[in-house]
């Protein structure tokens, strides 16, 4: 019988009711089910059809399952094929928050959807809104002053959310707006703080204030840098793409090196001509060669290289050559800032026709599955911090107070981890259990100290010539 496929939840899948058919899942689901209707059984034997999509990308009508079980983000299903057209569906809850209690009675609140702001080819500005089911205050929303400053209006919209769903809607905003970094080219353009912080009114004419894209007014204000003749900067050109305007090129690569290990030659010279990225893993090495033109394609090194693909953006489909989009690059950035990426992660990307923002949707799995490990580590910490020093840990106990969020499996190696140094917190003892050598606190200040030690002897001063 077929092994079952781990899926992570994200937000998009659980605000829209959807499964995102990655890579890996393609197995499971072929692209000769596209379009029609299959079958997901749960542990209860509840049938729920969904819908493959037209492109075999996509499953719609999950939003029954994940409301039925009370899923959330981060959470998994767990997948394996049953016959053709049924698969069998197990849902592992990670411990978010009290919505574990099963004496919870009241209804979840609704789930925030996302809602475009903006839209341009290059790229899409969304918000994260959650529904009122009071009508008082739809009433609010629907007749709010047009005088209402856009600060106001952000915090209103952002304010809803809990804290605990923060780095998922980052996660989100890394896919669906990588260039939104530096905002504060964009925010304030025509506006400048006084002394007392206050906006004051600019030397724009209304006509002018008008014509301003509408995109700033979910972007979060910033002091605008001096000029040297002390005007606004300049808005960035309709023919250029915002993402030149945040970062140029070389930045971008220079920051993708720096994150992930490759080397970057550019092979026409300074920031000219194709460009390599190169893994130096002995055996395991090999090289990718961007061309930044068509033209660029004919070089020599651009054939010899072990992968290659044309810098495009995500709409430009009429290259027959592997593609590499401008659009991808930044996403991938920001999701190697929340999570370590390889070479060794990314080489099985840049074998592919196309490397744009679909495969990093799957590279953001491969992150959300490394923060929800860092997670598990953190509340295994976090309930050991409830006992004493020098005192036993029964595993089946600490595994009851830690509830369905972290299997046994995972529970046993984090233990195991914490028996070896630089820990030492645990000390085995016969029959399974552990004894607590300090309390958490105090093992967290050693581990502290350990580090700055360390960092002391490797610092260039003491390295010897």
């Amino acid at each position: 019988m077929t092994a079952a496929l781990r899926y992570i939840i994200t937000r998009p899948c659980l605000s829209e009711g959807t499964l995102t058919v990655a890579k890996y899942l393609r197995t499971l689901f072929s692209a000769d089910l596209a379009g029609q209707t299959l079958h997901l059984t749960d542990e209860q034997e509840r049938d729920y059809p969904v819908q493959m999509s037209e492109n075999a990308k996509q499953l719609t009508g999950l939003s029954s399952l994940y409301h039925d079980h009370n899923l959330d983000v981060n959470d998994v299903l767990m997948l394996s094929p049953v016959s053709e057209g049924r698969y069998r569906v197990s849902c592992v809850i990670k411990p978010h928050t009290d919505r574990l209690n099963a004496a919870l009675a009241t209804k979840p609140d609704p789930a925030p959807r996302r809602v475009v702001i903006n839209a341009t080819p290059h790229v899409r500005e969304v918000r994260m809104e959650r529904s009122q089911p009071s009508a008082a205050q739809a009433a609010v929303t629907e007749s709010r002053r047009p005088d209402q400053s856009k600060e106001e209006q952000r915090l209103i919209k952002t304010t809803d959310l809990p804290e605990s769903k923060a780095v998922q809607v980052h996660a989100e905003s890394v896919h669906t707006e990588p260039a939104r970094r530096d905002s504060g080219v964009k925010v304030g353009v025509g506006r400048h703080a006084g002394p007392s912080g206050e906006p004051q009114a600019s030397s724009q004419t209304p006509s002018e204030r008008a014509a301003e894209p509408k995109r700033s007014e979910t972007k979060r204000p910033e002091p605008l840098r001096p000029s040297a003749s002390g005007a606004a900067p300049k808005s960035v050109s309709s023919a250029a793409p915002e993402l030149a305007a945040l970062e140029t090129l070389a930045d971008q690569l220079g920051e993708l090196a720096r994150l992930t290990g490759y080397q970057v030659e550019y092979l026409g010279g300074a920031e000219a001509g194709p460009v390599r990225l190169r893994a130096d893993l002995g055996s395991h090495g090999y090289d990718m060669v961007l061309a930044l033109s068509e033209a660029e394609q004919q070089h020599p090194a651009f054939q010899q290289s072990t992968y290659r693909a044309l810098l495009t953006w995500e709409k430009d489909l009429s290259t027959a050559s592997p593609r590499f989009t401008r659009e991808a690059l930044g996403a991938l950035l920001e999701h190697a800032r929340l999570a370590p990426l390889t070479p060794v992660d990314l080489r099985g990307y840049w074998n592919t026709s196309s490397f744009d923002l679909d495969s990093v949707a799957s590279l953001a799995e491969l992150v959300s599955a490394h923060l929800v490990q860092r997670g598990t580590f953190s509340y295994v910490l976090a309930t050991l911090a409830q006992q004493p020093a020098h005192s036993i840990v029964d595993p089946s106990r600490l595994a009851e107070r830690l509830g369905s969020g972290v299997n046994t499996a995972e529970l046993r190696s984090i233990l195991e981890t914490l028996c070896r140094a630089p820990f030492m917190a645990l000390l085995p003892l016969p029959g399974g259990q552990f004894y607590l050598r300090s309390d958490v606190p105090t093992l967290l200040a050693e581990l502290s100290e350990y580090a700055q030690g360390v960092s002391k002897r490797l610092s260039p001063s003491r390295v010897r010539a």
